[in-house]
């Protein structure tokens, strides 16, 4: 039996490299395109640490439903809604009490009134956001995710999160990246008194 070596072998099949169905990188398989999906597998990740961790408990506008309160499917972590009236509220009991509307995208205590931000790929949201500054808005607890800018506000729990991994913060920013935008522009805090 006559021995071949590798190169005799690759000349024999016309020069194309066949190891366990792979191929040269420098070959482009023909169901390739020339432009790459974005990694789903990261960015389902995102989508699953958003869910464990309960943004949308807060960041998500909700309607009532046979379970309580559901969130809106196109409303999905879009913050307060803009233009929702605010009900009356006893500044005294504040000082004393913590307490949401109705879908707890709003808190009121202390520190005043806050509102949930809008999370979603839309500019009135973290669409321009660099990861670098969500990093330091979760982290860090700046309001959007600025050096410079006031900290984020109760109740959002942002240190719980100063030992996140930097593989899970770069999957839950692009899952928030690859949302539906919703354009909202959520309402400046309320300082305690107003």
């Amino acid at each position: 039996m006559k021995s071949f070596t590798l190169s005799t072998l690759i000349a024999m099949i016309g020069g194309t490299l066949i190891v366990a169905g792979l191929t040269p990188k420098s070959e482009k398989l023909p169901s390739e395109t020339k432009h790459m999906p974005p990694d789903q597998t990261l960015i389902k990740r995102g989508e699953y640490l958003v869910g464990i961790m309960g943004c949308n408990d807060c960041h998500s506008p909700k309607t009532m439903g046979a379970q309580g309160p559901e969130p809106i499917a196109d409303k999905l972590l879009s913050g307060y809604p803009a233009g929702r009236p605010l009900p009356t509220r006893n500044s005294e009991a504040l000082n004393e009490w913590v307490l949401f509307n109705s879908d707890n995208t709003a808190a009121a205590g202390p520190w005043g009134i806050s509102f949930a931000a809008n999370l979603t790929s839309d500019a009135t949201g973290i669409g321009n956001w660099t990861e670098e500054q969500f990093k330091r808005a979760l982290t860090q607890g700046k309001a959007k995710g600025i050096a410079s800018n006031r900290m984020l506000l109760p109740p959002m729990p942002w240190t719980n999160y100063r030992g996140i991994k930097d593989a899970d913060l770069k999957a839950i920013f692009a899952y928030l990246k690859s949302t539906k935008p919703v354009a909202n522009v959520v309402p400046a805090p309320i300082p305690p008194g107003r």
